[in-house]
């Protein structure tokens, strides 16, 4: 697939509406239009990484500004009292059906475990 006919490379392009709640080096914070949770935002590198599985020690700092991004983003949606959850879906059988790394930040209802 081309960054031209990717999903999130379009919408962190601006090219496909979204509801963009945060942006900080790199990343772009969007409501998912198919929520699982009160609380469901996708955090997109703006760089194409297909998976998980293709970032490489290069991305090491994105991936830890990711992170410290959604910490930030749970915090200003008020989930740290009762928790949140990060999830990164890699490959088809965990159910990524978006071919460009993103978290799922959840919150704001209880998580059961194990989650699927």
């Amino acid at each position: 697939m081309s960054h031209a006919e990717c999903l999130f490379c379009r919408i962190a392009a601006r090219a496909v509406p979204a509801e963009v709640v945060g942006e900080a080096d790199g990343l772009l914070a969007v409501q998912d239009i198919n929520p699982q949770a009160p609380t469901h935002l996708l955090i997109i590198p703006t760089e194409h990484i297909p998976t998980l599985a293709d970032a490489t020690d290069a991305h090491t700092a994105l991936l830890g500004r990711t992170v410290q991004f959604a910490n930030r983003l749970a915090r200003q949606h008020q989930l740290v009292p009762s928790g949140y959850r990060l999830v990164v879906n890699c490959g088809a059988g965990a159910g990524q059906s978006v071919w460009h790394l993103h978290l799922h930040l959840l919150g704001g209802r209880p998580l059961r475990w194990p989650p699927g």
